[in-house]
């Protein structure tokens, strides 16, 4: 299924990339009164019946577990909104900037903690799935351009998910390339083992190999988690 990958050669697990997404800011609905809690991240509180709170993800999970709070899914995770979002998708090369870049693991972490709070949460799931593989098929298709001739790649809008996909992919491929364009600039330990090696002065310059992000958020390197 598109969006998966081996995971050794993902940067992160399924379990790191959640544990980075449980900072996402949620709102929830207490059921009791409770004072404001104190943590190192923060202050959040105090807890009112009925009356919306926000606090991180990881919190809101730890509450609903104890049945203290119901979650409210993000505006995002409805329906029509998933649906205008999944048109937009498939209309279109670019990828869509209205969903948040972890909007994989929020989602999964919801399901899986949340699911009697989410309204039409089996048309959600669908809907999240089908955006999540077309937007990894589009990855797929930028980078059938992909040659020796590439030097940098930049991709806008990537979620977590992708990112830690192409990322890793991406990196060893332009190596790869540079140095078989390149050979001689590929220092030789045997040759020269006590100081550094001398680049041929008719060489190319070096073209820094380096991945380019548009979102100033992709600054995770995530791997990919299964709805």
């Amino acid at each position: 299924m598109a969006g998966q990958s081996d995971p050794e050669l993902s940067l992160f697990s399924a379990e790191e990339l959640e544990f980075i997404a449980e900072d996402e800011i949620v709102d929830i609905v207490p059921n009791l009164k409770m004072g404001p809690l104190n943590f190192i991240s923060g202050d959040f509180g105090p807890f009112i019946p009925q009356i919306v709170a926000q606090v991180p993800l990881w919190l809101a999970v730890a509450l609903k577990k104890r049945g203290k709070c119901s979650i409210c899914p993000p505006q995002w995770m409805c329906v029509e909104k998933l649906t205008q979002v999944l048109e937009a998708e498939r209309n279109s090369q670019e990828m869509s900037e209205q969903l948040p870049f972890h909007y994989v693991e929020i989602s999964r972490l919801l399901f899986d903690h949340a699911n009697d709070d989410i309204s039409d949460a089996y048309m959600v799931r669908s809907l999240i799935e089908d955006i999540r593989d077309v937007r990894f098929h589009k990855v797929e298709t930028d980078l059938e351009a992909f040659n020796g001739r590439t030097i940098a790649v930049k991709i806008k809008n990537l979620s977590a998910m992708e990112v830690n996909i192409v990322r890793p992919f991406i990196g060893r491929a332009l190596q790869a390339f540079y140095k078989h364009d390149s050979p001689e600039l590929i220092p030789d330990p045997e040759r020269v083992p006590d100081r550094r090696p001398q680049v041929v002065q008719n060489a190319p310059r070096v073209c820094l190999l380096s991945l380019y992000f548009s979102n100033v958020h992709f600054h995770y390197m995530i791997s990919p988690v299964m709805l």
